[in-house]
């Protein structure tokens, strides 16, 4: 199986059960994740160098107008897919083995964590590893420290207050916060 194979297996939801070959590919493109977040966090590195990267990182071109201020972590990479005029800001956490789209014109704040495996609830499959996609769709705001978890969608425009955990599926032009977020208002 290629890599790109594996990916779209993750993206498709298909669970990587514990010990099995798709869990050791999981392991092995892992070691490659910590080796390029290493030197992307490593030292300073001037906006196109940073691109180069991240690029690197995702296994596809980055936009010239994505921002980032590091640290960023993440445990694959090449399931993160960034739109224009994305900027991700110091301290995210991606956990991408499911995909995670990002939408032009997203802003992404400090410390927010988007995650995209879930664990069996039993303890005889608490290993294995599910996957499920997370969106976020265009213009959305996604305040610090707040956590997305896997399978949600958030509509173009909606913000993310800080500290939010979003469980479900957010609509457009919505503003939502809270544990677990809830709708706040409707931006007109």
């Amino acid at each position: 199986m290629t890599t790109e194979e594996f990916l779209q297996k993750m993206r498709n939801g298909t669970v990587a059960e514990a010990g099995s070959d798709m869990h050791m590919a999981m392991h092995e493109l892992s070691q490659r994740a910590l080796k390029i977040t290493a030197r992307l966090n490593g030292a300073y590195h001037e906006p196109t160098e940073l691109r180069e990267i991240f690029s690197e990182l995702t296994g596809k071109e980055v936009h010239g107008s994505f921002g980032l201020f590091p640290p960023f972590y993440t445990d694959c990479g090449l399931n993160i897919t960034l739109g224009k005029n994305v900027f991700i800001n110091s301290g995210c956490r991606f956990q991408d083995w499911g995909g995670i789209q990002i939408g032009d014109g997203a802003l992404i704040g400090h410390n927010v964590v988007i995650a995209t495996i879930n664990h069996g609830l039993t303890p005889a499959k608490r290993h294995d590893n599910i996957p499920a996609p997370v969106t976020i769709g265009k213009n959305v705001w996604i305040g610090s420290n707040a956590t997305i978890l896997p399978g949600v969608t958030i509509g173009d425009n909606a913000v993310v207050a800080a500290g939010a955990v979003v469980t479900k599926d957010v609509d457009a032009d919505t503003v939502v916060g809270g544990v677990p977020a809830r709708v706040i208002k409707k931006i007109e």
